[in-house]
Parts: C-alpha cells; sequence; structure tokens
C-alpha cells in the first residue's frame, strides 16, 4: 500500500500504480497535514492582506486584489481560461500519472486544497476516469498550465473524459457515477494547474521505455558483435576500472554477462585482427554515456515527484510564499540530455547494421548469399539512416529557449513541456532502429553456424526467428519489421 504524501514514489511505483498493481491511499496523517493547510488558506482568504492567487487575480493582475465573495468565481475562471491546449490527446497512461503525481504533491500539505478535491481526484484514477488532455499548449512555467486545466475541467464538470476507446462529455460521465461537480475554493484553481506534472509524466514514462532500451541496446550490441566475429577484450573489467564512469563500468560488465559461454566468440580469439570499429569496440563508453544520462534523469525526476511544484506555496498561518516551484528548468534540461542519449543509442545502432552489410570477415554483402538478384538487407538500414537523422532533428534543446508570455510576469519559460514529448518521439523511433539490428544481427548469425553462442544471445535468438525466418530469397520486409517492433515495444527480449 503507497501512503499519498507519506511515502517517497519512485518511477516504477508511479507505473505500479497507475497499472493497479499498487494500491495507494489517503492516510489519516496526510489527511491532517491537508486540513491543516486548508485552515490556513482560509484565514488568509479571509484576510484583509493581499496573498497571491488568494485573494488576488493571477499573473499581471496579481495586484488586483479579490472580496471572499468572488473567490469561488476567481478559481473557476481560472481553469476555464487556462484550458487552451491544442493538437491531438496525449496517452491515456500520461494523463493517470499525471493525476497520480499531483495528488501526491497536494498531500504533503502545502497547498491549501480541501480534501474533498483530492478525493474526487483520486476516484477518477481509481476508477479509470481520465480526462482528455491535448499535447500542445504548455511553456513549462507557472507549471503546465494549460494540459493540467484540461486534466481538472471534469471536476467543474467541463471538459472530457476518456471511456475506454471513446470520448464523453465530463457530464455525462458524472452523472452515470452519480458525482456532483465541485465548486472550487480560495487556492484550489492554482493548485490544481500550478505544477510541473505534465512534463514529469512524459519523464517517468520516457524513463521506464529508456531502462529497458538500454539494456536492449547492449545485446543487439553483443548479437552485431557475434555476428561480425568481432573481439570481447574491449570489455575487460581492468580497463574499465581505469576510466571509471558508473554507466561505462556497467555496459561492460553487462557486455562480458552476454558473452559468456559463447563458442563463437572463443572460436576467433586469436585471429588476426587487431580491433574493431568503434561503433563494435566503444560500446561500453557510448551506451555508457547514455546510462549515465538515464541516472542523472532519474534521480532528478525521483526528486521532481516527491515535490510540491504549485504556487503559492503556504508555510505557515500567515505566509504563502509566492516563488517559483513550479518553474520546469530542472526537468527540462535533464530531459534534453536523456534526449540526446537516447538518440546516440540509435546513432550508434545504425553504423552496427551499415557494418554487417559490408561483406567482411567471412559475411556476404548485403548478407546475402545471392547479391545481384537480391538485394538482401541492403535498405531496411536506409530506414535505420532516416529514423537516426529525424532523431538528430528532435535533438534541439527546447530548454534552450524562452518566450516571455503574460504580460512579461513569466519572461523566462522552460518549454519542458516539449521537451517531455520529443524525448518519447524520439525513444520511439529508438524502438524501430534496434528492432532492424536486431534482424540483421540473427542473419549475420546464422553465418557463424555450427558456433553457438551465450545462452541469452541463444535465447534472444530463438524469440527474433520465432517471428522472422532467415532471408534466403527477397521478400517484402515490411512485415518482418514490423513484428520486431511488436516484440521490442512489448519488452519480450530476455536483456538480463
Amino acid at each position: 500500500m503507497f501512503k499519498y504524501g507519506i511515502d517517497t514514489l519512485t518511477v516504477q511505483k508511479v507505473i505500479d500504480i497507475a497499472t493497479n498493481k499498487l494500491k495507494a491511499e489517503i492516510t489519516p496523517e496526510a489527511q491532517q497535514n491537508v486540513n491543516s493547510c486548508r485552515e490556513k488558506v482560509e484565514s488568509m482568504a479571509n484576510g484583509d492582506k493581499a496573498v497571491y492567487g488568494i485573494n488576488t487575480g493571477f499573473g499581471p493582475l496579481c495586484d488586483v486584489q479579490i472580496t471572499p465573495e468572488e473567490t469561488s468565481k476567481l478559481q473557476e475562471n481560472l481553469l476555464i481560461t487556462h484550458a487552451v491546449g491544442v493538437g491531438k490527446p496525449i496517452d491515456k497512461e500520461l494523463s493517470k500519472i499525471m493525476m497520480i503525481c499531483k495528488v501526491h504533491a497536494l498531500c504533503q500539505g502545502y497547498s491549501g486544497v480541501r480534501l474533498e478535491l483530492i478525493e474526487r481526484i483520486i476516484y477518477f484514477i481509481e476508477n479509470d476516469l481520465l480526462p482528455v488532455v491535448p499535447e500542445q499548449g504548455s511553456v513549462g512555467a507557472s507549471g503546465d498550465l494549460a494540459p493540467l486545466s484540461h486534466l481538472f475541467l471534469p471536476l467543474l464538470g467541463e471538459g472530457e473524459f476518456w471511456i475506454d476507446s471513446e470520448i464523453k462529455t465530463a457530464k455525462e460521465v458524472l452523472n452515470t457515477h452519480n458525482l456532483t461537480p465541485l465548486v472550487l475554493q480560495a487556492k484550489e484553481g492554482l493548485g490544481l494547474i500550478n505544477g510541473t506534472q505534465f512534463i514529469l509524466a512524459h519523464a517517468i514514462v520516457g524513463l521506464k521505455k529508456m531502462e529497458y532500451l538500454l539494456d536492449l541496446a547492449d545485446v543487439c550490441g553483443a548479437m552485431s558483435i557475434e555476428g561480425y566475429q568481432g573481439s570481447a577484450s574491449p570489455f575487460k573489467a581492468q580497463l574499465h576500472k581505469i576510466r571509471p564512469f558508473k554507466g561505462n563500468i556497467k555496459v561492460a560488465e553487462r557486455m562480458r554477462m552476454l558473452f559468456e559461454g559463447s563458442q563463437n566468440i572463443e572460436a576467433h580469439q586469436d585471429c588476426e585482427r587487431v580491433q574493431d570499429p568503434y561503433s563494435m569496440r566503444c560500446i561500453p563508453q557510448v551506451h555508457g554515456a547514455s546510462r549515465n544520462a538515464y541516472y542523472h534523469l532519474n534521480e532528478l525526476a525521483e526528486i521532481e515527484m516527491n515535490s510540491v511544484t504549485d504556487n503559492p506555496i503556504v508555510l505557515s498561518d500567515t505566509e504563502a510564499i509566492s516563488g517559483g516551484n513550479f518553474h520546469g528548468q530542472p526537468m527540462a534540461m535533464a530531459i534534453d540530455y536523456g534526449a540526446l542519449a537516447t538518440a546516440e543509442l540509435g546513432n550508434i545502432s545504425d553504423r552496427r547494421c551499415y557494418l554487417l552489410l559490408e561483406g567482411k570477415f567471412g559475411l556476404p554483402r548485403l548478407l546475402t548469399t545471392g547479391g545481384g538478384l537480391n538485394s538482401g538487407f541492403m535498405i531496411p538500414q536506409y530506414t535505420t539512416a532516416a529514423l537516426v537523422t529525424e532523431n538528430k532533428s528532435l535533438c534541439f534543446p527546447p530548454s534552450a529557449d524562452s518566450v516571455p508570455t503574460s504580460l512579461g510576469q513569466e519572461d523566462h519559460v522552460s518549454m519542458g513541456s516539449i521537451s517531455g514529448r520529443k524525448f518519447n518521439q524520439i525513444l520511439g523511433n529508438l524502438e524501430k532502429i534496434l528492432a532492424i539490428e536486431l534482424m540483421y544481427a540473427a542473419q549475420a548469425m546464422d553465418f557463424r553456424r555450427p558456433n553457438t553462442f551465450s545462452p541469452i544471445i541463444e535465447e534472444n535468438f530463438k524469440i527474433i526467428r520465432s517471428k522472422v525466418d532467415k532471408l534466403e530469397d527477397d521478400r517484402i520486409l515490411k512485415d518482418d519489421i514490423n513484428s520486431l517492433i511488436n516484440l521490442v515495444q512489448n519488452q519480450s527480449f530476455k536483456v538480463k
């Protein structure tokens, strides 16, 4: 059981809550924290002292004081006016993760919303009532204002829900569940839409996918080396102890594991080749650098998912600080780093595919014995080249840009929402690149028979061959490629 506002979230725990593998609840301790903070907000709302967002307008209108009678309308207007997102809806999984992360932040007792509001969001989570959220419109400071507004419009009976694969109005869905729309009170609109949960949800989904693809990239590299009959010596532990980057050491260790028991590797240990090309020899350095980026992004994401990122932050009975915890820059820069790291895994994979086509060291050109009449595997490398270049074009860091908004009050923004979306686009392209490398590597390995490979490599070879036969004569490869992409996306390969 996970305790909102009390326990510590991790990427895996968020995924487990979202997939109903882990139950989450508000404990009496968290309820007390929420109620105590709510009392402070109500006192401020009824006081004479101007407190941003509680009894004043928003952004450049922060100098306009609002009466207690106008408070509810002020908060409702906030959600309605900020729900200006455009583009296709984000995945339902992302909407659910956004709500989970928001509940955890609100339950820490610094946001001043009512317990009733949090309980309604938890009802949405537990009953898979997932709001429809457009993918575009957030600049990633003052939080993810537009997407969070769309996420929480259904609390007011506005907006839309996903019900299975259909979109239905919030009014219709609330009626079905016998729920009455809520009337927002002081500070609640701000507490809902100030925050980085859109950026964070994209980071969480991306990190989970990246964790697997890092391991799979090592498997792909090992299988390509086996097919190429490359050397295992660059992965010796002693070499990496004298340049001890954490990711490099981990990858070298994994490569040794992937080659353990390989008859094919042992068969050419004393060959005359002095060294392999970089895309084979430097796997620990390149894959390792991407792992280092993953470690960094994961660390920052887990700080963020356990933080309070709305505004103002209620610190005491009399003090609500209008600071900048909503600013997405700490996550945006790290996500951009993660995107670059992901793209590099695709770059080096494409180079290994190319090497396997050259017809060296006992492999036929284009991995076919019938070259001329047959083109063999010439053309799938065009696809990896296209995907690699698309990823390069996606690597421009949105966090390096800023466009002022809100009449200059919000004069520096993170653009982290764009970083998060692009990160996941690059990951999707990497899945396709690695799928093609697996197809190439399996074909190359067939030319090394009757040599055998390590147990884990043999197992993955069988997985490939269960869907894709060895290429003897030219055939349409689209279905083969798509079958392997599906295996990668479903994380069907053994990587550990």
